[in-house]
């Protein structure tokens, strides 16, 4: 009996300390632009770094434009090198057209990181995205990528239902982009380790535990 209660007492108290990690995500701080101050998040999987900042623009030449123009500091150092993620396989064939393309940069993060699932995977259609993890400003949009399909259309990524198809460059209410580079940044801010948690969780748990056998004596 004494067990028992000891040990429901350890399981109630190690659930209080659940942490929902992404494993391949890692928070770089903060950079700041001429949009404000966004978070950079690293994808250690893929080797890029998103910008956490959802800018509109119908056009697909005016998201690229943004995307080539947009100077972020970080750490005391200029990156200027960012650009709208591909729809292209990480071993350049594609794009893939539907759902659950997780070969693109937007299909990886969605899917695979953030693990979302496809509207149609789903019962009922509720038009928002589910889980953006560690994104403070990923949205519910139509986001461009910077793959060409043709000479007027192009590429896109939609985080309404995960879809990613082609679409005309003039684009449409809803469209915007995220901006994301190759290779980390200079600071790394990253929150404790899973395993630095777990570490003192258990140096706590087993300090109640012998307080708990003792008062259960």
């Amino acid at each position: 009996m004494k067990r028992i209660f000891i040990s429901a007492a350890i399981i109630a108290m190690i659930s209080g300390f659940s942490v929902q990690a992404y494993a391949d995500l890692e928070l770089r701080g903060e950079g700041s632009s001429f949009y404000g101050s966004h978070r950079l998040i690293y994808d250690t999987d893929r080797d890029i770094t998103w910008y956490d900042y959802t800018q509109y623009y119908p056009e697909w030449g005016g998201m690229m434009s943004w995307a080539a123009g947009l100077e972020v500091n970080s750490g005391g150092v200029n990156y200027t090198d960012w650009r709208l993620p591909s729809a292209l396989n990480q071993d350049g064939s594609g794009p893939c057209n539907g759902a659950d393309c997780t070969g693109s940069e937007m299909g990886h993060l969605f899917y695979t990181e953030l693990g979302n699932v496809a509207e149609s995977d789903e019962a009922g259609w509720d038009y928002q995205l589910k889980n953006a993890g560690p994104f403070q400003d990923l949205q519910s949009a139509y986001v461009w990528s910077d793959t060409e399909h043709s000479k007027d259309y192009s590429w896109h990524f939609d985080t309404f239902f995960g879809f990613q198809s082609p679409h005309g460059k003039n684009g449409k209410a809803y469209f915007g982009a995220l901006a994301v580079r190759p290779g980390d940044v200079a600071v790394a801010v990253a929150p404790e380790p899973v395993s630095a948690i777990l570490f003192g969780v258990g140096g706590v748990v087993l300090a109640v535990r012998r307080k708990l056998a003792r008062w259960c004596k």
